[in-house]
């Protein structure tokens, strides 16, 4: 970290500077991402907007461009940040990101275990969480989107996060090779198969400590519930999901939009018990029939994982030449944060 400032702070305030990240709105509302650069210029169809018009001022100033079209300039906000950065694998959502940090009751100074980094959309919001005395241990089997996350993260931070460290490997293995036996507070988990991790999380998760897994679909879902009921150690699961609603506004005409950012993913938390202690059977109405084999067995048994793939799950497969390139760009925008960081 650099000076007394928190880390992250100089990409947030004061004047607009060379190297940053700046949203610029237009009279429909739409919305375009662009880096300052001295003496650059941003080309569109309806003329080019010089960038030392936006270098040395303050947010929110309306410019106007070559051909008369005005923008309203502001820094994007953190969602606005990850929904347009460089992105390998599909990024969890603003919604989703703010519900883990909530209900994984993520805390400053914590140390954090997490799985699955993709484009480091999550990761962003569990370093802002635990802050500058927090660590955050990330694992991750493809390289290729570990430098996209890296990139990303140090991006939005403007240098490299003190307290996060990303590894490559199995976070069913490599957990056990890294952290001490209960020495995690807090672990999160957005990977197709999580409860490969059962046995990792309940050696290194402290007592007391929360799991949330972030799974896009039901079957995953309810073979994890089960298979946490089943080992012992964890407290009744909860799920849910969250579904955001915007509304328009115009005069007495106040309305639901009509589109919604609906169903994206759920959310499985658990918190782990003390060694050697069962959780209490919670009581429940009594079921009226058992159910079906076949119903039981629909999402599949104990012993296929080979179906718990991308393909079956139809989940987005991301080539490599498209994270690589991916990863070039956002260590453009790497560049060009540190710049600012290191002029001051």
């Amino acid at each position: 970290m650099t000076g007394a400032s928190p880390i992250g702070q100089r990409m947030r305030t004061g004047l607009l500077k060379a190297g940053q990240r700046v949203q610029l709105t237009d009279y429909k509302g739409r919305k375009s991402t662009i880096t300052l650069s001295d003496g650059g210029e941003w080309h569109t169809h309806r003329g080019v907007l010089h960038h030392d018009k936006l270098i040395s001022q303050p947010e929110g100033i309306v410019v106007e461009n070559s051909a008369g079209f005005r923008y309203q300039v502001l820094r994007p906000l953190l969602n606005d940040y990850v929904l347009s950065m460089p992105r390998g694998a599909t990024v969890v959502y603003p919604k989703d990101s703010a519900q883990i940090v909530q209900v994984a009751d993520i805390f400053p100074g914590a140390h954090v275990l997490e799985a699955g980094v993709g484009s480091g959309a999550l990761s962003i919001s569990l370093l802002r969480a635990v802050g500058d005395s927090g660590t955050l241990n990330s694992y991750e089997l493809r390289e290729e989107f570990a430098d996209i996350a890296r990139s990303n993260v140090e991006a939005f931070f403007g240098e490299p996060h003190p307290g996060w460290t990303i590894r490559i490997g199995d976070a069913a293995q490599r957990p056990l090779e890294i952290e001490e036996p209960g020495g995690v507070d807090r672990v999160v988990l957005d990977m197709l198969t999580p409860w490969n991790c059962l046995d990792a999380v309940r050696t290194v998760l402290a007592p007391g400590g929360v799991w949330v897994s972030y799974v896009a679909t039901v079957t995953q879902l309810s073979r994890l519930a089960e298979e946490i009921k089943q080992s012992g150690g964890f407290t009744e699961p909860e799920a849910h999901e969250t579904m955001l609603r915007t509304w328009h506004l115009d005069g007495l005409a106040v309305r639901p939009d009509h589109r919604m950012v609906a169903h994206t993913g759920f959310l499985l938390s658990t918190r782990r018990l003390a060694d050697d202690q069962l959780p209490l059977e919670l009581k429940k109405r009594e079921k009226v029939s058992e159910p079906a084999t076949e119903d039981t067995q629909a999402w599949a048994g104990t012993n296929d994982d080979e179906i718990w793939d991308q393909e079956t799950l139809k989940t987005r497969v991301v080539s490599r030449k498209k994270a690589r390139k991916a990863a070039a760009n956002s260590l453009k925008h790497v560049e060009a944060a540190k710049e600012i960081v290191h002029d001051e």
